[in-house]
């Protein structure tokens, strides 16, 4: 896909997931709409994946550490045919199929995930079980900036530089937000770009707001530095709703039927 159908892929995605968190009376919404232009250009143009076969050998592994989130990947998986539509709308309803956080019975996910601090570790397993057996598939992480202050992130990020793992690529949802607040209230986390440097991964900059900002970033990389690669995706939590956008609370929250009225027209009109 080129960029602008890259965008309105993902301004669609968005309708469809205000829906999905409306319907099932649940959902992380704020980091929702703040990944999905990331999860968007992934699935539509970076990730080596195949519904029809999920488990192939050579597929790209992906692992949303931030697996709160689960929503927007959900929305992302059914529009890639990895789940069905029906199993999508039953999201929230007793009995469904689909929970809160990814599990391993859902076609196109890799690892259960949600707690916190643990998707990159295992990241790094597979960039490096594709470096033992010589495979060429790459792995792809997605973390939350609150997540940041899991200890467990940066021994995953040491061992990461220790194997050379050029072939793993950990992106950090960078919106400024999680669940108690300013993440610079919490637990500051910046320098992130030096941080990173001097643990020897390759740190690049994007905008997670802007597809063609993603696209080129994401295709700038070069995957025989010896370096495994850190994208700092600056992006806005509650990304395209008025009254969400950089508001703690929307960390987790279900619009009443007026807010979500208002949200799909504004979604509609930016679309």
């Amino acid at each position: 896909m080129n960029c602008l159908e890259l965008q309105r892929k993902s301004d669609k995605l968005r309708l469809r997931l205000m829906q999905l968190i409306h319907d099932g009376k649940t959902g992380h919404t704020g980091g929702d709409l703040s990944v999905l232009n990331v999860l968007t250009v992934l699935y539509n143009r970076i990730l080596r994946v195949d519904s029809s076969n999920p488990k192939m050998p050579s597929r790209d592994r992906f692992v949303l550490s931030k697996g709160h989130c689960a929503e927007a990947l959900y929305c992302v998986l059914a529009d890639k045919g990895f789940i069905s539509e029906e199993e999508l709308a039953a999201y929230g309803k007793y009995h469904a199929h689909l929970g809160g956080h990814p599990d391993v019975s859902i076609p196109g996910v890799e690892i259960c995930s949600g707690a916190l601090g643990h998707g990159l570790s295992v990241g790094v397993g597979m960039a490096l079980a594709a470096k033992m057996s010589k495979a060429d598939y790459k792995t792809f992480v997605v973390m939350g900036d609150g997540e940041q202050a899991e200890g467990s992130i940066y021994e995953a990020a040491m061992a990461a530089n220790k194997y050379h793992l050029d072939n793993l690529v950990a992106i950090i949802d960078r919106n400024g937000l999680q669940i108690s607040g300013s993440t610079e209230d919490v637990m500051p986390l910046e320098n992130i770009h030096d941080r990173w440097t001097a643990f020897g991964w390759d740190v690049k900059q994007m905008n997670g707001d802007d597809i063609n900002n993603i696209v080129d970033t994401m295709e700038s990389i070069d995957y025989t530095c010896h370096q495994p690669h850190l994208l700092i995706s600056h992006s806005t939590k509650g990304l395209g709703v008025s009254f969400m956008e950089n508001v703690a609370k929307w960390h987790h929250g279900v619009p009443t039927e007026e807010q979500y009225q208002q949200a799909m027209r504004e979604l509609k009109k930016e679309g």
